[in-house]
């Protein structure tokens, strides 16, 4: 039996002037599915989801969300989707039940309904004892909970989820993972998640699409997107006397895959990493170089975006979009 789709996305492309800030998108969603995209800030990641929730039109291509077309039935996708974005939203002057309240109203639902779906979702998320406190008092993440448990009043078939904890401490980023992983045992509800946080993706998602300047460079689930690159372990050296009878050598043993240069560092992409890094650090120093610090680890989507760029999502993270012009907006355009 084939797979419902909760999103169709085809050769969607968004231009700001001369800026291509999505270009050429396409992919799709099953219902039910948690899909997540993963990219530094500035990949087009919030341009893209503003696009699947109404609030940018698409240069070209074509969306469809909830089966219907965001360019041309803007309304009938807004009523059937949630969107928590970036930044807070939720009413620092009203309380917690209010900014419910009002958010239900919004959507028409009647009260008695509107009552009952608000105590499930404050339980839901642990905000039941603190749903008539201010939100000027709430900790951030005890914030985000409110806004994804608001969002769900009206039982949106989708719930977009633009970097929903980014500024969010360690522990308070793992509750709401906790509350992301509750919410999928409804099968009904379909999340899309944006994030350029690789933990977050490896652990919430089904599937993953890797974006990069506005482009998918992969898709898949994290377990497949790995076993793309050769190796199930890297080694990283950092080295002293670095010539390139060193990497020869190093790439002349057999559990050795490939092996990338970064200034003074040496990645090996290698097999079983904790076995064998004494013969490739043996290696080294048989070619006259000197290894001051040795690191393994197992293959991560930080990887997978490395192999198709050849840069980490840390570098990129570094070409930050403006504060003033807002996230999904290339900086050179300005206002």
């Amino acid at each position: 039996m084939q797979e419902k789709k909760a999103i169709t996305v085809s050769e969607i492309t968004k231009k700001f002037g001369t800026i291509t800030a999505v270009d050429n998108v396409s992919f799709e969603v099953a219902e039910g599915e948690f899909f997540g995209f993963l990219g530094p800030n500035g990949a087009g990641k919030t341009t893209l989801i503003r696009m699947l929730t109404t609030l940018l039109k698409p240069t070209s291509g074509k969306a469809v969300v909830s089966c219907c077309d965001v360019a041309r039935e803007p309304a009938a996708v807004r009523r059937a989707i949630g969107v928590v974005p970036q930044a807070m939203t939720s009413d620092l002057d009203l309380t917690g039940y209010e900014n419910m309240d009002i958010y239900g109203r919004f959507y028409g639902i009647r009260s008695k309904e509107r009552k009952e779906r608000m105590r499930y979702l404050l339980d839901m998320v642990g905000l039941t004892a603190r749903a008539n406190d201010l939100v000027a008092t709430y900790s951030g993440g005890m914030r985000r909970r409110l806004e994804i448990a608001r969002v769900l009043v009206h039982k949106p078939k989708i719930l977009f989820l633009d970097e929903p904890t980014i500024g969010l401490d360690p522990q308070s980023r793992r509750v709401v993972w906790g509350l992301l992983e509750k919410l999928m045992e409804d099968d009904s509800l379909t999340i899309f998640l944006t994030t350029h946080y690789m933990e977050e993706a490896e652990a919430l998602c089904k599937r993953v699409a890797i974006i990069d300047a506005g482009k998918i460079i992969a898709i898949g689930s994290p377990d497949e997107l790995k076993s793309q690159i050769p190796g199930n372990d890297i080694v990283s050296l950092s080295l002293a006397g670095f010539t390139e009878s060193i990497v020869e050598k190093a790439e002349s043993l057999p559990f050795v895959h490939r092996i990338v240069v970064e200034d003074d560092y040496i990645r090996a992409y290698v097999d079983s990493g904790a076995k064998n890094l004494p013969m490739l650090i043996d290696e080294v120093r048989s070619s006259g170089g000197t290894v001051l610090s040795a690191t393994v680890h197992e293959q991560s989507l930080e990887d997978v975006f490395i192999h198709y760029t050849g840069k980490t999502i840390r570098e990129e993270e570094a070409k930050k979009v403006s504060f003033l012009v807002g996230p999904g907006i290339p900086q050179k355009l300005g206002r």
